[in-house]
């Protein structure tokens, strides 16, 4: 499946300075990107919609999502709360809808599909958001979440990268028609160092980084690395035009070591 989410996108996790998250999400915008990644977890979204009006990019082109605070920290997890939290990220980034809103960021204590999915479901009644989407979650979360959503849950979002594969949530993705979004698709800087990638790389004159995210996007996975340099904006940015061979990519996904970065308490039991 190839995901129709705009490919790379901008990641802003630990983006907490202000001044420099308006600046970069202005510099990707202006650099082509065109899908903007937060959460009212990171703390980020104001300057973000900032970044996004200060672009000479119209609203229109740009593909902005974000995620509901997860229930691990929120004290009074409930449909109304679900209901007031999503709409106060929409407040904080100053638009009046976004393209794909994660209703779990993760399905973390007191997480309940029913409480969630009904109450978004008014939101989406009401225009306020486009697409719904879910984070972290293992295969039987999801069908989970999809029972209980009246929307179609049509985007997952995972930590993903050539040391974490996640061949089982792909398959799963490819056969229920669901765009899967990769965060830390650098593998917080872990996949520069692999042998495989450093020596694609050297063949073609480019970095490990963009050999890393021109993987992913070729199994159809939509990766949002974080940057804030314009230096690593364009090297990102310019992953979509890189060409794999299919040894190379074979090559890259035969890599046998195996890396994840993001494994809270309240992580659900992964598999595969």
């Amino acid at each position: 499946m190839t995901a129709d989410i705009p490919a790379p996108g901008l990641g802003t996790y630990r983006v907490t300075d202000h001044d420099d998250c308006v600046r970069s999400v202005r510099t990707a915008l202006e650099e082509g990107y065109r899908h903007v990644d937060t959460a009212e977890a990171y703390g980020n979204e104001v300057a973000v919609g900032e970044g996004i009006a200060a672009a000479d990019v119209d609203r229109e082109d740009v593909f902005l999502a974000t995620k509901v605070l997860h229930p691990k920290f929120t004290d009074d997890y409930s449909a109304e709360s679900v209901t007031e939290n999503a709409r106060a990220c929409l407040d904080r980034l100053g638009v009046d809808r976004v393209d794909l809103l994660y209703a779990v960021h993760w399905p973390a204590d007191g997480y309940d599909p029913e409480t969630t999915f009904d109450a978004v479901a008014d939101l989406h009644d009401e225009g306020l958001f486009d697409r719904l989407g879910v984070c972290n979650m293992t295969p039987d979360q999801i069908d989970e979440a999809r029972e209980a959503s009246a929307v179609p849950i049509d985007a997952l979002q995972v930590e993903l990268h050539p040391l974490l594969p996640q061949r089982r949530l792909r398959t799963y993705c490819d056969s229920h028609d669901i765009d899967l979004v990769a965060y830390a698709p650098l593998g917080n800087g872990r996949v520069l160092d692999v042998p495989e990638l450093a020596e694609i790389a050297d063949a073609h004159g480019v970095s490990p980084a963009r050999v890393s995210l021109a993987w992913a996007m070729d199994r159809g996975v939509v990766p949002i690395p974080k940057a804030t340099s314009r230096d690593h904006i364009v090297d990102n940015v310019r992953a979509r035009d890189l060409d794999l061979s299919a040894a190379e990519l074979e090559r890259i996904d035969g890599i046998d070591r195996r890396d994840r970065q993001y494994d809270p308490p309240y992580a659900p039991t992964w598999s595969g």
